[in-house]
């Protein structure tokens, strides 16, 4: 029988979580990219779009990651497209992790108090110009905590993804628990990795959101 030591467990264990942290960065940035344009449709003048967007964060909202991960994985292969567990994840992530970082910065702008809409709309600025100039920056640092706090959502996430086959950190520990028969060490270690890759944005959301409030203080 062969034996695994510790070492042994973490190597094969670290060697996957690269790939946690890869889909954890398309996810997030790629949510963040349709986020935003989300955004900007929800708090359009036109109807139509406040509603194609509305329906959107409802639908990705309302239903389970895991079946939308099912959908992207196999409900394409119904119409014979081969895709990827990769590229099924990584497109399912964004488009889930975009719903909720649009309705997160759309809250965090309507809660600027409408005399900065007027005040700004009073020196001549188009409504790309307020939004650049006068309230995106102040939703800025009321958007700090709930966006991180999401980002440790999205790295914890990606653990569904090894349903459809995707080799990430828990897909990784599964297999090292079937070849080691050390369930209590290989996941005592997953667990602590995830620790490690979400409690830095953790703290990293406080640091900078002191900042944030002394700069706003200063200004």
């Amino acid at each position: 029988m062969i034996e695994f030591t510790i070492w042994d467990i973490l190597r094969n264990l670290l060697l996957a979580t690269r790939w946690t942290i890869v889909l954890s960065l398309v996810s997030f940035v790629g949510g963040g990219v349709v986020g935003l344009a989300l955004l900007f449709l929800r708090i359009s003048r036109r109807k139509w779009t406040r509603t194609l967007a509305k329906y959107y964060i409802e639908l990705f909202q309302g239903t389970p990651l895991l079946m939308q991960l099912f959908i992207a994985f196999f409900g394409l292969g119904l119409f014979g497209i081969d895709v990827p567990a990769w590229l099924a994840a990584g497109l399912a992530l964004i488009l889930w992790s975009a719903a909720f970082l649009g309705e997160i910065w759309r809250g965090c702008v309507e809660a600027i108090a409408k005399g900065q809409w007027e005040a700004s709309a009073s020196l001549g600025m188009g409504r790309l110009q307020q939004m650049r100039y006068v309230i995106l920056p102040q939703a800025m640092r009321i958007a700090v905590p709930p966006t991180v706090g999401f980002s440790v959502q999205v790295i914890k996430g990606t653990a569904l993804t090894s349903i459809i086959g995707f080799v990430e950190l828990s897909k990784a520990g599964t297999a090292v628990t079937n070849a080691t028969f050390q369930p209590f060490t290989v996941y005592g270690l997953v667990a602590l990795i995830y620790f490690a890759l979400c409690w830095p944005l953790s703290k990293s959301s406080q640091i900078l959101e002191r900042k944030l409030n002394v700069a706003h203080r200063n200004h």
